[in-house]
């Protein structure tokens, strides 16, 4: 897997930090860590699908919630131009 776009991964950083109300780094594990519950993933994916018009499926969240660069990935790979 290649390294996610810095554009990107700091976007989304800001995404992630304003629903969860806390600062995260790019590789900080979301969902493990508690972080991220099963609401606040909602809210995660409904930003970034408005943001960048790419929809995490629902049985693929927790892979590509796992981190800030995982998010990024995903974003990168399906991103609507």
């Amino acid at each position: 897997m290649s390294t996610p776009n810095a554009a990107l991964v700091a976007k989304l950083g800001e995404i992630v930090a304003n629903v969860i109300q806390t600062t995260v780094e790019p590789d900080d594990l979301l969902i493990e860590s508690g972080m991220v519950d099963s609401l606040t993933a909602v809210d995660i994916v409904l930003a970034v699908q408005a943001a960048f018009g790419c929809k995490v499926p629902p049985t693929e969240i927790e892979e590509h919630l796992e981190s800030v660069n995982a998010l990024a990935a995903f974003v990168e790979d399906n991103q609507k131009a």
